[in-house]
């Protein structure tokens, strides 16, 4: 017995159209994961793009500052003294 296939809602260069994407959020999923990002059009303009969990973590990156005290340990001046430069503020006098 031949399975036939349902065309599929998704176009050529991989984006949806909102209203088949919303039908079919399932299968719009199974191939951010498997294919790659999927791409959601409102009236033909690209509006949003879904992606796996993985690739977002990876795109968004750790939230520890790690990437800040790496830049900081590689830099040339890190061993550079900076000591804030104070001036006198005015005081203004005012009655009691």
């Amino acid at each position: 017995m031949t399975r036939i296939q349902k065309p599929s809602l998704q176009k050529p260069d991989g984006s949806w159209a909102l209203q088949d994407a919303k039908a079919h959020f399932s299968e719009v999923v199974r191939r951010a994961r498997s294919d790659g990002p999927q791409h959601v059009t409102v009236h033909g303009r690209e509006e949003v793009v879904v992606i796996s969990a993985q690739e977002f973590r990876t795109l968004k990156g750790e939230t520890t500052g790690a990437a800040l005290i790496a830049a900081v340990q590689a830099s040339p001046y890190r061993d550079i003294d900076l000591e804030p430069e104070r001036s006198p503020m005015p005081v203004r006098e005012i009655e009691l």
